[in-house]
C-alpha cells in the first residue's frame, strides 16, 4: 500500500493496524518514496525460545530398548574397580 505524507499523519492508527496484519506500507512525498512502515517481529527470550522448539524433533529420536545397564553390569562397574585404574575408589 502506498500513502502520501499527509494521509500517513492522518491515518497513522489505520496504518498501523494493516503493518501489523502483516502488510508493509510505503510513505511518499511529492510521488517518491521515503519510508516504508514493516512490521516487527518480536524477540523471543531465551525461555520461549525453548519453549518454541518443543517437539520439532518428534519422531526423529528414538530410545533403543537395550539403553540402561543392568543391574549386573553396574555391580561390575562399581565392584571390579573399573572407575579407576590406579586402584582409587
Amino acid at each position: 500500500m502506498r500513502v502520501n505524507v499527509g494521509q500517513a499523519k492522518t491515518d497513522l492508527s489505520h496504518l498501523l493496524a494493516r503493518v501489523e496484519a502483516g502488510e508493509d506500507v510505503e510513505i511518499t512525498r511529492n510521488g517518491a518514496p521515503v519510508a516504508r512502515l514493516v512490521r516487527v517481529e518480536r524477540e523471543l527470550r531465551p525461555g520461549e525460545k525453548f519453549l518454541a522448539t518443543a517437539g520439532a524433533l518428534a519422531g526423529q529420536i528414538w530410545v533403543s530398548d537395550d539403553f540402561e545397564l543392568s543391574e549386573e553390569e553396574l555391580d561390575e562397574i562399581y565392584d571390579d574397580d573399573l572407575l579407576y585404574d590406579d586402584g582409587r575408589q
